[in-house]
């Protein structure tokens, strides 16, 4: 019970993110934040006082509750992994609800999960919707800078760069199709002013959404 528990309390923690994202001074009433979470009031209040209880959120009865800065640091924490969820889905062929299936991994993602899709989806700002992914940790952003230059999406090659594919984002059928021109693991990939071309001057097509699939390592 104490993982459910804990995904629980990740929940509210977010949400609550979620608020102070809208105003960061205001308390959250019980019977709003029950509202987000769909849940009773009753539920709600039980949820919160066990937050207080951790030092996650300050609760003053008939009035609301607010996150504390270790409740904030863990809210806007599980906030930025959904949305970086969110944003991994958008590149898939995934046609499910993206929104709730981001609510079932963002439990699942750990620190080193973070980093690898933080470096893998290009470091985005902002998620399918447009809202603004919340900032890494400190010890994360370390992390992600220390990687940044080992293994980027193509989108971030720079005019005049060159690398070699390292990682293909993508269904087994269409890898098969970018290997019938040339494009595969290992291949060596040039960006110019006029786009693609492979080692062998071999000009490739590749719109943003694919380039986004494909991990280079510059050389």
């Amino acid at each position: 019970m104490s993982g459910h528990f804990q995904e629980f309390e990740d929940e509210y923690l977010e949400t609550m993110y979620e608020f102070y994202e809208r105003d960061t001074e205001a308390l959250v009433r019980t019977g709003d934040l029950s509202s987000a979470l769909s849940v009773s009031p009753a539920s709600a209040t039980e949820m919160i006082q066990r937050l207080a209880s951790k030092g996650l959120v300050e609760y003053t009865p008939y009035k609301g509750a607010r996150l504390t800065e270790k409740g904030l640091i863990h809210g806007k924490k599980m906030k930025r992994r959904h949305r970086l969820a969110e944003v991994l889905l958008e590149i898939l062929p995934f046609d499910g609800n993206a929104h709730a299936t981001a609510c079932r991994l963002e439990h699942a993602i750990d620190d080193d999960l973070e980093v690898a899709l933080s470096l893998l989806l290009g470091r985005p700002d902002l998620d399918p919707s447009g809202r603004e992914i919340p900032t890494p940790s400190p010890e994360i952003l370390k992390r992600i800078e220390a990687n940044h230059r080992e293994i980027r999406p193509l989108t971030s090659m720079e005019v005049g760069e060159q690398g070699s594919i390292q990682a293909m984002v993508l269904a087994p059928a269409r890898m098969e199709q970018l290997k019938a021109i040339g494009l595969a693991i290992n291949s060596v990939v040039a960006r110019d002013s006029n786009g693609f071309a492979l080692s062998d001057g071999q000009r490739v097509e590749l719109s943003d959404a694919l380039t986004a699939q494909l991990l280079f390592r510059p050389s």
